[in-house]
């Protein structure tokens, strides 16, 4: 499966890249760095076990066992204790990291209800892009039946690009569906 992604990469991202951006070596054409998925659980603060739960979707989702966030300071309002539990994140690089983009824009993003195609206002300047979904069960991985609670989670594409239009240019190469 990843070697599929990353042949398509090769043989028609990279050339297309080259082409649009006239770069002379193809070493300049961007490519993924890393996908960061990150879920905030603010209800975490109530109930513990809410956590767990998300850790395990999480693990579902990627593969890998994401790492459990905690709180840096106190908030009274929120009732929130510096070293709670309030979230997960996970890294994926290499072939993990490949084969969830393929996963993700092959079967996920079919999934999202209301699709209309990605926001091209998500970009931060220096050619990461960031998703947010609002539910988990677009991933094929989770069974609808097993999940507690519909939860969003934010997934941060990076790549080696210099400026935003690179990155868009580079994504929507890649499969990634934007608005027109």
């Amino acid at each position: 499966m990843t070697a599929r992604l990353r042949e398509f990469y090769n043989k028609e991202v990279v050339p297309a890249m080259i082409k649009e951006f006239k770069y002379k070596n193809r070493m300049q054409a961007p490519r993924l760095e890393r996908i960061v998925l990150n879920m905030g659980l603010g209800e975490a603060v109530k109930d513990v076990k809410v956590v767990d739960a998300a850790v395990r979707d999480m693990t579902l989702i990627t593969g890998q066992k994401p790492v459990v966030t905690k709180a840096k300071k106190s908030i009274a309002t929120y009732k929130l204790r510096a070293g709670m539990s309030i979230g997960c994140m996970v890294t994926l690089r290499g072939e993990k990291m490949y084969e969830f983009f393929d996963r993700f824009v092959n079967f996920s993003v079919p999934r999202i209800r209301d699709f209309k195609g990605m926001s091209d206002k998500s970009f931060d300047g220096r050619g990461n892009y960031t998703i947010g979904v609002k539910e988990q069960i677009i991933f094929p991985e989770i069974e609808y039946d097993k999940i507690d609670k519909i939860r969003g989670l934010n997934i941060t594409i990076c790549t080696t690009s210099e400026s935003d239009e690179e990155a868009k240019a580079f994504l929507k190469n890649m499969g990634l569906p934007f608005r027109s």
